[in-house]
This record gives C-alpha cells, structure tokens and sequence, in this order.
C-alpha cells in the first residue's frame, strides 16, 4: 500500500515548497514558500514536539502516565497535545492572555489542560507563561518541561529535517533564508545547516516591533524600551532564547503589526494561500529587506510559512478585528472594499 500511515505522526516533515507568483513580482529572484501548515499539526511545530519527545523516550525521560508542559503561544501547544494523543501522555499548557478562544478551544479539544496568563509582564514574573510552566512542571510528579526557548533540541530539530528539507528541494541553489524569530529554533536550525552546504546564503531573521531580538543581534545588549505590546502571536520575544543562534544570522528586519495584517491577506487574495500572522510578517520582512538590498534574477529566496490562517480567522482575516486595531481604513492597495462584505437588504 502507498501512502499509509500507522498514525498521524507520519506525515510530519517534507512540506512543499511554492513558488509565488503575484505578490513578490516586483522583486526580480526566484521567491518560494515553504509551507509548514502541510504538516499534520499545521505547523513547523510538529517538527519539534516530536523531535523532543522521542527524545525524552530515548533517554527515559517519559514513561506510562508521564505529563508534558510547555509555554507556548499556540502551536507548539497544537503539536504537543498531538503527539501525546498518539504516545499516550497527559499535555499541561500555560499560554498567554493575547491567544485567541479559537486557539484554546483546539487545545482543549485535542485534551491538554491550559492555564491562560498575562502576556503584558516581565518574562521573570511569576504571572508570565514562562514562569507557570516550569512551576506546573516543577510540581507535578513524573513530569517532563518541554522549555522549547531553552532547549538546544528545538534547533536540531530544523537541523535534522527542514534545513536539509530546504537544500534538496532547491538543488542547492538557495541564495536567502526567510523565517520569523519566536524560540528562534526554525530559523537557526535550518540556518544552521544551509550555512554548513553553502556559507554564502542570507540567513534574515524576521523580527516584530515590540521585541528586543533584532537589537539585541546588533549591539548584543537588551533594549528594555524597545517592548512594548504588539499582536502577532509567536513571534519576538521579551526575553533571549537559547535556542536563536544569532551567529546564524546575517540580518534581522523589524516589522509591525499592521503591515504584518496587510500582507497576510494579500497573501491570501493574490496566491491563494491562507496563512497565519506570521506568513504576512516574514513576506513583509522580505519587502522591507528588498527595498535596501539588491535581489536579481540569480537569487532564490525561500521563506518559512510557519502556520495556517484557520486559526486566524477572528483576528488577521477578521474586518471586525482589523477595524478595531485602526488597520482598515488605510489598508495599501485600497483593498478595503475586497475585505467588506456586502449586506443584501
């Protein structure tokens, strides 16, 4: 038989890669997107749930009845209540406060237990995610804290599979590196091994305005004025996580919120691909690196799409919610009228 799985975990790995065709057709390189909602999750955060855990097994770390707990923004969530389902262990997850109801309601629909925290404090605040978890973790028995931002598995993860993923599907021919920077595992991973192949590829990190990652890579200092409250989930961080690799990366570029909107559903109206937050965000970020970088007709760039829009749909492709951030009234390309719809009376 072909294409038969045990079970849903099979299908984890070697997502495909998409040329697009209209939205970056001002840029002259070869553009592709590489799209990790295909995985079985939805996410390039199955990659890392079940590169950790089988880990974990390998080392004895999980046995019968053992619980898995993790901060996460949503889909490292997803993955890892997945890949319990399948191994038979209890999920506990502590998310922030700025996850929407659809995305809990996954959680808890794929059976983890959630603890929803603010996401407006200190990473060392006992109120933050961060904190949570690894209390939860410390005091529940038998218990293994997946600690994904500190966790040099989370890297070699990507190392392991969409680096050379990336590589092969190419030819080797891959000029520019994508990826949005949350934990920083996807992008230093895959960095990690595309520099080993060739150390001439851009590795661009993509950060959001509101974290410190960007200026921390440039004056290895943390810019405490630099945070403040942004909206796109899984992407830049408050803190420095072990596992972003800045060695890696050549650049980071800083992208906002509703540019971020804007390019998600463009994204969506002219490539027919339904994306999450993130998908807008690193498309942003190449158009602000295009803009002060020269891109020719030799280069081909690839950028990681980390997720699905589904779990999108009452924020990024939501009018309601675009209306509430002030983002549709000068939404570029006067697409207003496209995201509206029209009441028959």
């Amino acid at each position: 038989m072909s294409n038969v799985y045990d079970n849903i975990l099979g299908l984890i790995g070697n997502t495909p890669l998409v040329k697009l065709n209209t939205v970056t057709k001002e840029i002259p390189a070869k553009v592709y997107a590489k799209l990790e909602s295909y995985n079985p999750g939805h996410s390039t955060k199955d990659r890392i749930a079940l590169h950790i855990i089988e880990n974990a097994e390998k080392k004895g770390l999980l046995k019968e009845d053992s619980v898995v707990v993790e901060t996460t923004s949503g889909n490292t969530g997803f993955s890892l209540a997945m890949v319990c389902i399948i191994k038979g262990y209890k999920c506990i997850l502590a998310v922030s406060d700025k996850t929407k109801a659809e995305k809990i309601a996954y959680l808890k629909a794929l059976g983890a237990t959630v603890y929803i925290c603010p996401a407006n404090v200190p990473a060392n605040d006992p109120r933050s995610y961060y904190e949570v978890a690894k209390r939860i973790a410390a005091e529940t028995p038998n218990s293994v804290y997946i600690n994904q931002y500190f966790n040099e598995l989370n890297v070699d993860a990507h190392y392991q599979t969409t680096g050379p993923e990336i590589w092969e599907q190419t030819e080797g021919k891959i000029t520019h590196l994508f990826a949005c920077t949350g934990t920083g595992g996807t992008l230093s991973g895959s960095a990690k091994f595309l520099k080993e192949k060739n150390p001439n590829i851009k590795i661009i990190g993509v950060d959001a305005d509101g974290s410190i990652l960007k200026s921390y890579h440039e004056t290895g200092e943390i810019h405490k004025e630099d945070v403040h409250p942004y909206q796109i989930e899984g992407m830049g961080k408050n803190l420095i996580p072990s596992a972003l690799l800045f060695d890696k990366v050549d650049e980071f570029v800083r992208v906002n919120d509703e540019m971020s909107a804007y390019r998600t559903r463009e994204i969506a109206l002219k490539e027919a691909i339904m994306g999450g937050y993130t998908t807008g965000a690193v498309t942003q970020g190449l158009m602000q690196y295009a803009q002060s970088h020269e891109l020719t007709e030799n280069d081909l760039v690839v950028m990681i799409y980390p997720d699905h829009g589904s779990r999108y749909i009452t924020k990024v492709y939501s009018d309601k919610w675009m209306e509430e951030q002030g983002f549709i009234n000068n939404c570029f390309h006067n697409y207003d009228e496209v995201f509206k719809t029209e009441f028959i009376k």
